[in-house]
């Protein structure tokens, strides 16, 4: 039986609010009100206009005063005098824009809460695969592959070295994110960062911006034409690759440990990374006393890891054939009779990155 008298629902309303009362009932709490400040603005919601004495009246014990300046310094709450003389009266900020912006930072607060609890699972799992002295580990779905790739990269202490394909694969973390939650801020705190990328990359203007991005913050990226795969090394002690790269659904991953198969990837990559051809920075080698326009040094640039001429006109954003009238010029300029030449050339007058076993890029036309 329940009574709709006002007394009655307002005492009910304060009870809601104190100690050893059903938590649904105080929920406003979890927002970072006192049980008292609940109980007072629930009240101030249905009473409007109300003055200290009149909600004191539904609220026995309560420091009801206090409790309506706190909330009235907090935003919660108005407060005015109509009559001069007459009491305060106080009403009820609008719900939604008072305890709005406290909900978002809760819910904020919570999503850290949820990563840091993934973070540390990820985190607890490795260590005691490790301690175990367990070779391999298994990871199966993309929140679980997520986590420990974004976990690995942060606590890296001195170097990442990663395989990049363009071939279609499942993306649990795409080139653009990853610059963001990881690359950038590990460069920051100085580890090395190496990459080879697949050179279909480089046909797309945005992934080619991010990647001058990645130089300028001090990344190493290598150019090839393919890759077997993705890989992930952290220091020289962990890796995480895909047990199936062509997998669509239900990505499983492999976190390799110290072992001779880690060995092995780490030479994978590092033959890899040789046989490219390394992409230079913005802006790298200009020199007051260079011959070679800044222009014309990207254009070789990107000749030099095998850029057809449109798909560098696309990056420059120049016309193809400004692209290719400016490397005639080139030729004439140097007496080159092919593009080889002009590569060989280029490269001996130190246009380009140096490369221990990398003959000038036999460009396409």
């Amino acid at each position: 039986m329940t009574d709709a008298g006002a007394g009655s629902g307002t005492s009910g309303r304060r009870a809601e609010g104190r100690p050893g009362e059903p938590p649904e009932a105080a929920l406003l709490t979890l927002l970072g009100l006192g049980p008292d400040e609940d109980a007072v603005y629930r009240l101030l919601v249905d009473r409007p206009e109300s003055d200290a004495e009149i909600l004191a009246q539904h609220l026995d014990g309560l420091p009801v005063q206090s409790v309506l300046d706190s909330l009235v310094e907090r935003g919660l709450a108005g407060a005015d005098r109509p009559e001069p003389g007459g009491p305060v009266r106080y009403r009820a900020a609008p719900p939604v824009l008072a305890l709005g912006p406290l909900l978002e930072s809760r819910r904020s607060a919570l999503h850290r809460v949820e990563s840091l609890v993934g973070d540390l699972s990820e985190r607890h799992r490795s260590a005691q695969m490790y301690g175990a002295g367990a070779p391999v580990e298994v990871l199966s779905g993309p929140a679980a592959v997520r986590r420990r790739l974004v976990t690995m990269q942060r606590q890296a202490r001195s170097e990442v070295c990663t395989f990049v394909p363009a071939r279609h694969m499942p993306a649990l973390l795409s080139f653009e994110d990853n610059h963001e939650e990881a690359d950038a801020e590990m460069m920051r705190r100085g580890v090395t960062v190496r990459s080879v990328v697949e050179r279909a990359w480089l046909e797309h203007p945005a992934t080619a911006a991010l990647m001058d991005a990645c130089l300028a913050l001090g990344q190493q990226i290598s150019v090839t034409d393919r890759l077997p795969t993705k890989l992930v090394i952290v220091d020289r002690r962990v890796a995480l690759l895909p047990l199936d790269p062509d997998r669509e659904s239900d990505p499983v991953a492999l976190v390799v440990h110290r072992t001779g198969l880690l060995t092995a990837l780490v030479s994978l990559f590092e033959a890899h990374f040789e046989k490219g051809r390394l992409l230079l920075p913005p802006g790298a080698g200009t020199d007051a006393k260079s011959p070679l326009a800044a222009t014309d040094r990207q254009i070789l640039a990107l000749l030099h890891v095998g850029l057809t001429d449109a798909a560098i006109a696309r990056q420059l954003g120049m016309g193809h054939r400004t692209v290719q009238r400016r490397l005639h010029t080139l030729m004439d300029e140097v007496g080159a009779a092919t593009r080889f030449q002009l590569g060989w050339h280029a490269a001996r007058a130190g246009w380009l990155p140096e490369t221990s076993d990398n003959p000038a890029a036999q460009p396409h036309s």
